[in-house]
């Protein structure tokens, strides 16, 4: 009997502590599982992905690779959403993004990045939808727009520029819903 309890817990703590390459895994609905199983993985994941999955959903520290080996993104999960902070990058290494998630939604201050490393645009998402500030520059550093969303639309007065500085009367003006009214 002190046998079969010793060999039913090493092969319990195997099963649990089962690895993988990320290529050896299917994502369906949302949940991981192995190639050709249907039982949802639990264990560590290698490879251009790299963390743990439980019960077919990721947590914890993820980091993912491109092709060239280079990082892509990283970040955390919780109950198999992105929660906190995650940043991304191109594929020579140049930062892309970086903001922070909540169940699994953009929430907070975002930032976006040129390749050559200017900042394109920053402002502040809500629930996945932009709402709060937003700038957006040209890849000279100029300032390009600046203005407010509300629950994903233009809300308020909103001003453009000309990648050599002068407005852009075209999509200059105060904007309600999404939809310019002056």
């Amino acid at each position: 009997l002190t046998f079969l309890t010793v060999v039913f817990c090493l092969a319990s703590s195997v099963a649990w502590s089962e690895t993988v390459n990320s290529d050896d895994l299917v994502e369906r609905e949302g949940v991981y599982y192995k190639k050709f199983t249907d039982v949802p993985f639990t264990g560590t994941v290698t490879g251009e992905g790299q963390g743990e999955i439980k019960d077919g959903k990721k947590g914890g520290p993820w980091v993912e690779y491109w092709k060239n080996g280079q990082l892509s993104s990283k970040g955390t999960y919780k109950d198999g959403n992105k929660d906190g902070p995650w940043v991304r990058y191109n594929d020579n290494g140049q930062l892309s993004q970086k903001g922070t998630y909540k169940d699994g939604m953009k929430d907070g201050l975002w930032f976006s990045y040129y390749d050559n490393g200017q900042v394109w645009r920053k402002g502040t998402f809500k629930n996945d939808k932009r709402d709060g500030p937003w700038v957006d520059y040209h890849d000279n550093g100029q300032l390009w727009s600046k203005g407010t969303f509300k629950n994903g639309k233009e809300d308020g007065p909103w001003v453009s520029y000309k990648k050599e500085g002068t407005v852009w009367e075209e999509w200059t003006g105060t904007y309600r819903n999404g939809v310019k009214v002056k």
